[in-house]
This record gives C-alpha cells, structure tokens and sequence, in this order.
C-alpha cells in the first residue's frame, strides 16, 4: 500500500485516497476509502460511474483499476466494522434511489470489499454501451442484475461459500482463473 501511495505521490500529488459517502447495512452512511484513481484536478460532481477509456484516470489509476488495487484502502473499512471481506457492494449516495421494488433487501448485509457481484461484474467497466447513458444503463439494468445476484446469494451464504468467492476473487485480480461469463444488454 505504501508502494502505491508513494506513486500515486510522485504521479499527480496528493491526495492519494479517494473517500466517498456510500450507503451501509441498514441504509447507514459511510465513508469509504479507495486509492485515488483520477487526476486530482477532477471535479467531485462529475459522472458517478467508471466507463472503459475513462479520461479521468491516471496511468497508475489505470492500473489499479485493472488489478483492483484502489480497492485496498477498505481494509480500514473492514476494521471499522462498517464493511466485511464479503458482502454487498456498498453503493454510492447517487444510487440510493435504487433501492426499492425489493431491492432495499440488499440494505440488510454489511457492505464487503468482494463477492459474487464484484466477482462477476469485475470488467464492468466496459459493460457500459457507447450510444447509453451510463447511468440509466446503470439504474435500468446493471444495478438490478448485480442486487439480483446478491440477494439470490446473501440470505443462504455459509462460510465455506464466502471463502469460496474470496478465493475466486483472489485468483480473478491475479489474471489465474476467469470467473463465468455474465452478459448484460438492455431489454
């Protein structure tokens, strides 16, 4: 982690962490912290979302998107007991709306750093069309096909299914095994 923060230091200057409210279990709001990935000069009301070929990102933010590296300041996340190592992706205040028609179901779990979405949307990034706008693309059919996913995992996990996607998280961040393919299109 030091590695990164001194790159990201001698790249574009401080700060070296992003910190973004996003929502908890229960609705509650937290900060959670991330590796910078964008150029500091970035505004904060900009697009809520990554796309692929983003041009607000950095040469080293570029690589800590592909690796997942600007992931591992949640560590603290973790300690602070405001997210776990598996669990829901905690969304943004931007997505809050989205939460409803059964999807408030996902507001039960503590947040964590990887599972079955993060896993299986790990490129999402490049899910997004180029004639949509990415965040009805995001409201309309992503967010509900990742908090579909969660909600068919979450209420029956055990421990050993945890650490099953813990190890296909890992392995998937270190290029050895490709998740199963998922493919998302609109309508």
């Amino acid at each position: 982690m030091v590695v990164i923060a001194l790159a990201l230091l001698l790249e574009s200057g401080w700060p070296v962490l992003f910190t973004q409210t996003r929502m908890g279990a229960g609705a509650r709001p937290f900060r959670m912290y991330k590796f910078r990935k964008f150029g500091v000069r970035c505004s904060p009301h900009g697009l809520a979302l990554t796309v692929a070929g983003d041009s607000r990102m950095t040469r080293i933010g570029r690589i800590l998107a592909a690796t997942k590296l600007d992931e591992l300041p949640q560590i603290w996340n973790v300690f602070r007991g405001e997210m776990a190592i598996v669990g829901p992706r905690p969304e943004s205040l931007a997505f809050a709306d989205c939460f409803h028609g059964g999807f408030e179901a996902v507001l039960r779990y503590k947040p964590g750093l990887l599972g079955p979405a993060q896993v299986l949307f790990r490129h999402e990034a490049h899910f997004y069309p180029q004639s949509t706008d990415p965040l009805l693309f995001y409201r309309e059919i992503l967010f509900p096909a990742k908090a579909r996913l969660d909600l068919s995992y979450y209420p029956q996990r055990t421990i050993a299914s945890d650490i099953v996607w813990m190890a296909w998280g890992l392995l998937a961040v270190l290029g050895r095994v490709q998740p199963p393919r998922i493919h998302v299109s609109p309508g």
